[in-house]
């Protein structure tokens, strides 16, 4: 049977460059404590992972991609699969601290991919034990899979399905042994017949498309000009973050207890988890650009990735089915609570009133775009002279298990994120949740964010800003009251930077004096 990309599958690969490679990594530690024997070796997670190949059907199979991409490659069956070519292992070099577990990843990370092989790869690091808040003996897995094969929530299926819900080996989820059809090599007939007949259709279902999306269109236009102070039409600002990358990738991470998280939302009547998710990121964003002096007086923007699968939870199938949404950040309102409750309004009104499209519908309407045709504007696009500013950061929040997971006895203590960067877009912050907890795992390059570890801090600082933060309840309407170390490290010409969404008792004031 021949299984084809869909065409969202393929721009992953078409957008691919030394710069911008396209696959995602997943960074999970285990502490071995917890294992029969006390220890894990290599053969034992190899052996491992050759018992669960049958949970998905990315493990076998590879792409065969077609001269000149006259139309988007195809799945076929890896004859030559090797799974010990596929797992390597190392050790962190002294001193085996934070600092190195950190930079051992993000070299790791830049690393491209041997694209003639199937799409994934592990690699142990052992010698974690000098890393603050991990146990003695813990190794890490970062394993690596290329965005066309795989999007955030499949990604999460993935990696549970390769746990354990305890130590003795039962899987957390329960998947039948199958033979997967990986797919077979297409004939030069079928290669040619399904190119003429993509190229030709496409125009159509492109229109067809457009004219779909032409109602929310004309009434997102209309919303961004009535501006009202707070809404306003969708100007994303120039900040460094929206420069060119390198190949030289950066990460860093810091966790925080998911409760705390949940108690945050309550501080604002209709929060979301994801709404706190973005006002923490909004608030690290906006103390690491004061203090170079580069803080925008416009609202940062965020791309948040959506999940466009069933909510029910039974389509697992690999492959990315995905949309995204741009949000306003709010970096300039200086308090915590008032940011919050502006991200609420934002987000209430992006989802119901489809405001704030532009990734959106760009990702919608590829789908109808003839591979070749995309496989050309994609190099276009992400070139260092016409990558387009969409946003300033992509902030993406995938929830994970809320209980503890096992491989090979050893229990898995905390997990982090890395995804691709592009031209135009040079910061990623991924929050995936796993019992009992939340990491903010920031990817970026090295020439964009040198100082990745204040960066680090800066979320710390957000996130016990939102923490402390106090709600006034005053006429009906929830009020921010910000700590006094908070008013405290404010800058005396703050007032200028940002407007403030509630009126202040300052203006109050001076509307009496008048």
């Amino acid at each position: 049977m021949l299984h084809q990309l869909s065409a969202q599958d393929a721009q992953f690969l078409y957008i691919q460059t030394a710069e911008n490679l396209t696959h995602v990594m997943a960074v999970y530690v285990y502490d071995p404590s917890t294992a029969p024997t006390k220890k894990v070796r290599f053969k034992d997670i190899i052996e491992h992972v050759r018992s669960r190949l049958h949970i998905s059907p990315v493990f076998k199979r590879k792409l065969y991609r077609l001269p000149f991409d006259i139309d988007h490659p195809y799945w076929v069956e890896d004859q030559h699969f090797d799974i010990e070519a596929h797992i390597s292992h190392g050790r962190l070099p002294e001193p085996g601290d934070w600092r190195q577990f950190c930079i051992h990843v993000a070299r790791h990370f830049s690393k491209p991919m041997d694209m003639n092989r199937p799409l994934w790869d592990m690699y142990v690091v052992e010698g974690l034990d000098r890393v603050k808040g991990y146990g003695k003996g813990s190794y890490a897995i970062l394993t690596r899979v290329h965005h066309s094969a795989i999007d955030g929530a499949s990604a999460a299926y993935f990696f549970t399905a390769l746990g354990d819900m305890d130590n003795k080996g039962n899987p957390l989820i329960k998947v039948s042994p199958s033979d997967w059809d990986y797919g077979d090599v297409p004939s030069s007939s079928d290669v040619m017949n399904r190119a003429v007949s993509s190229n030709l259709s496409s125009p159509v279902k492109l229109a067809n498309a457009v004219l779909k999306l032409t109602p929310t269109l004309w009434d997102a236009a209309q919303k961004n000009m009535a501006s009202d102070g707070q809404g306003g039409g969708l100007t994303v600002p120039e900040t460094r973050f929206n420069g060119n990358v390198s190949p030289h990738k950066m990460f860093d991470a810091v966790s925080f207890d998911l409760n705390e998280l949940k108690a945050m939302r309550t501080k604002v009547e209709g929060a979301t988890i994801n709404d706190v998710v973005l006002t923490v990121c909004s608030g690290a964003l906006r103390k690491y650009l004061m203090k170079h002096k580069e803080l925008p007086k416009e609202t940062l923007v965020a791309v948040a990735p959506v999940n466009a699968r069933k909510r029910d939870g039974q389509e697992n199938t690999p492959g990315n089915k995905i949309t995204a949404m741009t949000v306003k950040l709010w970096t300039n309102i200086a308090d915590p609570l008032e940011r919050l409750e502006a991200v609420r309004n934002t987000t209430r009104e992006t989802k119901a009133a489809k405001s704030g499209l532009s990734a959106r519908i760009m990702t919608d309407l590829t789908q109808h775009i003839p591979g070749a045709t995309m496989a050309g504007v994609a190099k276009i696009l992400t070139s260092e002279r016409f990558a387009p500013k969409m946003s300033n950061v992509f902030i993406s929040n995938v929830p994970g298990p809320q209980v503890p997971m096992y491989m090979n006895g050893a229990q898995l203590t905390h997990q982090y994120g890395m995804a691709p960067l592009g031209n135009g877009m040079g910061l990623f912050i991924a929050t995936p949740s796993y019992n009992g907890t939340m990491s903010f795992a920031i990817t970026t390059d090295r020439k964009i964010m040198p100082d990745i570890e204040f960066f680090r801090e800066c979320i710390q600082t957000a996130f016990a800003q939102l923490r402390d933060a106090k709600p006034v309840l005053g006429k009906g309407k929830t009020k921010a009251k910000a700590p006094a170390a908070q008013k405290a490290a404010q800058p005396q010409d703050a007032s200028v930077m940002y407007r403030r969404v509630s009126k202040t008792p300052r203006k109050a004031q001076q509307r009496q004096k008048k």
